[in-house]
């Protein structure tokens, strides 16, 4: 390694400082400069609390609890039968119409033609025996008997399958009943917890509904509110069914006290409405008993209004790190103006020639001579060194070199090198 090498490697390279006087450049850098500033003070700092060590997806638990009483023309409806599952979690149902079918025991009956089932036969041999599928209702037996408007295939199943079945409306009182939700969140991050409902009187929530101003802490719902806040009309929604969601969101800023970190509640209907294929939400469940020693059953087609708690949140506190990290991406990317400006300069303006002559000092190129003195002109080195565009050895670097470099005799040998197109750099 060369002395000029050594040099090169402990040597300091400092940024050359060119003032370029031009208002409406430096208009814009400036005001590149406050949009940076701007964008990080109010939107990273403020909005995004970009100070802040954050923390999503809360541990949450949701327990449900539901009350009331609704009549049907045959019956009497409590919460132990018209509440699915009973267990109270997040996501559950709450009849507002059934369909009840006849009474059915198993036995033999022909099949119900319908579109898909292949339920329409001309002999025995169009009904395969054992044959099961998705869109049959049974066992096919393997034979061929009147049913209905033709001949069908007859299968074992729960008989009479075509029975008729009668409709019963549960709405009448359902939009009265009073749904209590539970919901205790944790942000293990942080050690912290807060629940819903923070009564100072253990009969608070008797005398109490759910109001976002006055009743924040009354998570106490009526039915018809829900579906009212989903923008839904009840009595359409209670006839068709359908899926309400509550989503509770805990957004809590741990800088501040723990009084200010406050559920926010938001309904939304959603399944999707007016579709033409399978609308609304039902379900189908038997309930069994024995008459005259046969096992007998009732079939119901159930339609409800499905409520799932869906629980989202985020909390953040102050650290050290994260801020750190926000201002040295402030404080660099201020730079970003210079660089624009320097972009300007030097690609769309009549004075790229005179600034880049001030900006790159060719010099520095000579510490590279030092290490590699056996570089040609033609072959090594680029075009705008070699001063064919103005700018290289005989442009710049001889300039410097005798202005600036020094009368080194090693500094002046760059006066006489650029001779031939074969002209070999001299040995430094």
């Amino acid at each position: 390694m060369g002395p000029g090498c050594r040099r090169a490697v402990s040597s300091y390279s400092s940024p050359q400082v060119v003032v370029v006087r031009d208002g409406l450049l430096g208009t814009a850098y400036r005001a590149l400069q406050l949009l940076v500033l701007l964008y990080f003070i109010g939107y990273v700092f403020i909005v995004q609390k970009g100070y802040q060590e954050r923390e999503t997806g809360p541990e949450s638990s949701v327990i449900t609890k539901v009350k009331g009483v609704t009549q049907s023309p045959s019956k009497v409806w409590d919460v132990g039968e018209y509440v699915a599952p009973p267990e109270g979690g997040s996501s559950f149902s709450i009849l507002t119409r059934v369909e009840v079918s006849a009474a059915q025991a198993v036995g033999t009956c022909h099949e119900v033609s319908m579109v898909g089932t292949g339920a329409a036969c001309r002999s025995e041999q169009d009904c395969v025996s054992g044959a099961m599928d998705a869109s049959h209702h049974g066992v096919r037996t393997g034979r061929c008997v009147p049913g209905g408007s033709g001949r069908s295939c007859e299968v074992l199943a729960w008989c009479p399958l075509h029975g008729g079945s009668s409709s019963e409306s549960l709405a009448e009182m359902a939009a009265q009943f009073t749904i209590l939700i539970k919901n205790h969140i944790r942000f293990p991050r942080f050690g912290f917890s807060k629940a819903n409902i923070q009564a100072a009187e253990s009969h608070y929530l008797k005398s109490c509904t759910f109001n976002a101003t006055s009743a924040l802490y009354c998570p106490i719902f009526r039915l018809g509110f829900l579906a009212e806040q989903a923008g839904e009309d009840f009595a359409v929604l209670a006839e068709k069914g359908g899926v309400i969601g509550v989503i509770i969101s805990w957004d809590c800023n741990l800088d501040l006290p723990d009084t200010k970190c406050n559920p926010r509640y938001s309904f939304r209907r959603l399944d999707p409405k007016g579709t033409l294929a399978s609308p609304g939400y039902n379900y189908r469940f038997a309930k069994y008993y024995s008459w005259n020693g046969t096992c007998t059953r009732v079939l119901t087609k159930a339609y409800g209004i499905r409520v799932d708690v869906i629980v989202q949140g985020q909390a953040g506190k102050f650290s050290l790190i994260p801020t750190v990290i926000t201002l040295a991406t402030a404080l660099t990317s201020v730079g970003l103006g210079s660089f624009l400006c320097d972009w300007v300069l030097l690609c769309c303006m009549d004075k790229e020639r005179r600034y880049s002559s001030r900006k790159f000092d060719g010099v520095l190129f000579l510490s590279i001579i030092h290490c590699f003195p056996a570089l040609t002109l033609q072959h090594s080195l680029p075009q705008w060194l070699r001063g064919e565009a103005g700018w290289g050895l005989r442009g710049g670097l001889q300039h410097r070199a005798s202005g600036a470099v020094g009368n080194t005799p090693e500094q002046g040998r760059v006066h006489r090198w650029g001779g031939g197109p074969h002209a070999a750099a001299p040995g430094l």
